[in-house]
């Protein structure tokens, strides 16, 4: 299987640890800071999932460590979701990989990213990228297509066939920290982040302790019609340039810039904290700390990552 090559390729470059962000119940602090050698540590599995009002619900985003949302051409949406302590059966639905994940996916160590494709200048830079790729091509195998459903909202990713198992928490490389919540904050019920052609609505739920998504103002649920719901939600706010690509439309590629440093918004607990993010390189994860330059703890969890262009 895949897993096992990224594996041999793992030991001999060295791998990384990390303090990853399921909830074991103990709330201590963590961090999945930076890259050590010698660590028998097998790869992320990262999969490129759509988010057209057509292709929801998704499946298996309730089981992701960590989901990155992103621009992309018109102004819509699309997501990646990171899994290292639990693989679902099923991801998806699947689509085309953009130059922004290159850079974002660095800092995991030569992860598993499944994608349908992707424009023709851009594959000559994925295959230099320090990753694996997973499409219909490389693993025909691996994909299902969901007959219900039309293309290209219906391409699903089975794990199962390209891992032997997950990789566990010391894949997440994120550099995020996970414990006790600074002493301020404010309390937030609800927080919107609006691209030019989708929303992301986060509202907090006392009864569940996590916040609830909904996009574009639709509740966001699994295929058995439960809500999606993170511990943590970060709205990091980033410079989105032109990209050199266009899709077929002729509409540009927006570029995320994921490397640097900026603001950011850390929802946890019912409450909103201001915090500074730092990236110094994209083999680095990302930090993030207080206004007192503390680092500032996530809660344990599942993860959202939502970039958001900076004012």
């Amino acid at each position: 299987m895949l897993l096992a090559a990224a594996l041999a390729a793992g030991l001999a470059a060295g791998c990384t640890t990390s303090d990853g962000p399921r909830d074991d119940g103990r709330g201590q602090a963590g961090a999945s800071p930076s890259r050590t050698g010698g660590q028998d540590v097998p790869p992320v599995l990262a999969v490129k999932i759509d988010n057209a009002p057509a292709a929801r619900p998704q499946t298996g985003l309730d089981a992701a460590d960590v989901v990155y949302a992103e621009q992309v051409e018109g102004g819509s949406s699309r997501l990646i979701a990171v899994y290292a302590t639990e693989l679902p059966d099923s991801v998806g639905p699947v689509r085309s990989a953009r130059e922004s994940d290159l850079e974002l996916l660095r800092q995991f160590h030569r992860p598993l990213l499944a994608f349908s494709g992707a424009q023709s200048k851009l594959l000559p830079l994925i295959e230099e990228e320090p990753l694996e790729a997973v499409t219909p091509r490389t693993e025909p195998a691996a994909y299902t297509r969901d007959p219900g459903r039309s293309a290209p909202h219906n391409l699903y990713l089975r794990p199962d066939r390209i891992m032997d198992g997950p990789p566990g928490e010391a894949a997440l490389t994120t550099g995020f920290r996970f414990g006790r919540p600074p002493a301020d904050g404010e309390p937030q019920n609800e927080l919107t982040v609006r691209y030019p052609a989708a929303a992301f609505t986060f509202t907090w739920s006392a009864d569940r302790a996590r916040w609830l998504v909904s996009m574009d103002g639709t509740p966001a649920v699994t295929p058995d019609g439960e809500r999606l719901a993170p511990a943590t939600v970060v709205v990091q706010y980033v410079t989105v340039r032109a990209s050199g690509f266009r899709d077929f439309l002729g509409n540009n590629t927006p570029f995320t810039e994921t490397v640097g440093s900026g603001d950011a918004t850390v929802l946890r607990d019912g409450r909103a904290y201001r915090a500074d993010w730092k990236r110094p390189a994209a083999e680095d994860g990302t930090s993030f700390t207080t206004d007192d330059g503390e680092p500032l703890n996530f809660a344990r969890g599942q993860v959202w990552v939502v970039f958001a262009k900076a004012p």
